[in-house]
């Protein structure tokens, strides 16, 4: 398909929009969850090779909860595979899971794919995504906040250029 042919699909309106959230919410639950078992994991291996000092504590849990560092790590570690998975699928294909699963991709206003960079510049202003609010207020352009930052838009695919890999 060339670059011509990918600007041809119309963008896509809120209700699609948010089906697609509902799908991605499920898997970036599912990969936080992985993430943090993971980092777990990973700290007790820490606290049991005495790279990390219980300081008095019972429980790892306990340990964590009590240290700012920790928590950032912990937390940080798990949020940014959330975060890269959706660049990853944004830049890769322009379509994450549950966006292929609605028929939708983010792509460049010309019509081409996004850069890694233009994903990582669109995951703040999403804001969990509620940036995709401003899609109702906006009916003619159907740009959401991070589609206007960014200067990418998210299109409606038709049935056969929706088919493919991710």
């Amino acid at each position: 398909m060339t670059s011509t042919d990918l600007n041809e699909f119309p963008r896509a309106g809120f209700r699609r929009r948010f089906g697609s959230w509902i799908y991605d919410v499920l898997i970036a639950i599912a990969v936080y969850m992985l993430a943090g078992a993971i980092s777990f994991f990973i700290f007790n291996l820490c606290i049991r090779y005495g790279l990390i000092n219980m300081q008095g504590f019972d429980h790892p849990i306990d340990l964590q909860r009590s240290s700012l560092l920790f928590s950032v790590f912990i937390y940080g570690w798990n949020i940014a595979w959330v975060s890269f998975f959706f660049v990853f699928f944004w830049s890769r294909t322009g379509q994450t899971l549950g966006m292929k699963a609605w028929r939708l991709r983010v792509q460049n206003q010309d019509g081409t794919r996004i850069t890694k960079m233009t994903g990582i510049k669109r995951l703040l202003p999403t804001l969990l995504g509620l940036g995709n609010l401003t899609v109702i207020f906006d009916r003619k352009n159907k740009l959401s906040l991070q589609d206007r930052i960014t200067n990418t838009e998210v299109v409606v695919l038709s049935l056969e250029a929706n088919k493919g890999r991710l």
